[in-house]
């Protein structure tokens, strides 16, 4: 089969398009035929060897596929080939073929197609789950959804509408805050060319926000920290910027205000029924037209690099996809 492989850690330039062996399923694996992986910001991590995932060299990246069934481990029973599938792979989505466990399969819906199904897992059950699970989002909260522009962001700002509260979205360009109003916020901020604190202040009339989801870390999470609420919840997401954010604690004193991590991962290894309850609820949503994943980029399987670099230096609106 045809696979992006990455043989030593660095740059995305040491990733190569290569044909290697077909992967085999164990007892309780289902072997996939990928239509479409999703790219993810854990996919550079990984290239460059500073994720806290490190597969043994050489491997595919690739976290999140959609595709169909060709072939069962002996004691798989509740999937059979030909089911269309969308999955969660440790790594090796990027590839024609990819090895899963049964642990982390759902049947895709009969209205979605393989784009949607492969940008729908990590974006909509990251959100969903600190959203619901870790804040415990209100309605009529203030809620500051940061890097709205993103995969992960533009579901945060969708999931926050359905769940009523009132949505400020902030970005780094006008293209994307337009996305962000058309999927529901009722507010956006221009951190290039706008103050974030006095705006998120000046939008909530003073109060500052009930819940801030913030995947960007750096100067953005630090202005919208002083925007907080009494009794606010921060959730910190991730870290697309590269600056890692250090808050002083005697700030979270002053409005007792809760720092929130949060992992999705965790979930996926240790409280599968949390992941597996949010999943159920968003394809409820979705066959309602209630949540659309935006597609902003597609590539082909060789340019699996390009697709990367359009995501990791945030050039992309929404999720960016491999086509295979």
């Amino acid at each position: 089969m045809k696979a992006i492989i990455i043989r030593e850690y660095g740059s995305l330039e040491t990733l190569k398009f290569e044909t290697v062996d077909d992967p085999i399923a164990r007892d309780n694996d289902v072997i996939i035929d990928v239509k479409a992986c999703s790219v993810n910001f854990a996919d550079s991590l990984m290239v460059e060897g500073t994720y806290q995932v490190k597969p043994p060299l050489p491997f595919s990246p690739g976290l999140e596929v959609a595709g169909i069934i060709s072939e069962v481990g002996r004691q798989v029973s509740d999937w059979k080939i030909g089911d269309k599938i969308l999955a969660l792979t440790n790594w090796g989505g990027f590839a024609e073929k990819v090895a899963v466990s049964v642990d982390l399969l759902w049947a895709i819906p009969d209205n979605m197609p393989y784009e949607h199904a492969a940008a729908f897992v990590i974006a909509y059950s990251s959100s969903h789950v600190a959203l619901d699970y870790r804040a415990r989002l209100q309605k009529g909260e203030w809620l500051v959804v940061n890097g709205a522009g993103g995969g992960v962001g533009l579901a945060a700002v969708e999931i926050g509408r359905l769940r009523g509260a009132r949505v400020i979205a902030t970005a780094g360009s006008e293209e994307k805050l337009a996305i962000a109003r058309e999927k529901g916020a009722q507010f956006t901020i221009n951190y290039r060319h706008e103050d974030i604190r006095d705006k998120i202040m000046d939008i909530t009339e003073g109060q500052g926000a009930n819940v801030i989801f913030d995947p960007v870390g750096g100067d953005v999470f630090r202005q919208s920290f002083r925007a907080m609420a009494l009794e606010g919840r921060m959730l910190a997401i991730g870290f697309a910027s590269g600056d890692v954010p250090q808050v002083a604690a005697n700030h979270l004193l002053d409005k007792n205000i809760n720092l929130i991590g949060f992992y999705w991962g965790i979930y996926k290894q240790f409280k599968k029924d949390v992941m597996r309850n949010s999943m159920a609820q968003l394809f409820e949503w979705y066959k309602k037209g209630k949540i659309v994943p935006h597609i902003g980029d597609e590539f082909p399987l060789e340019r699996t690099a390009d697709a990367i670099i359009s995501l990791r230096d945030r050039r992309s609106l929404g999720k960016v996809i491999v086509r295979i």
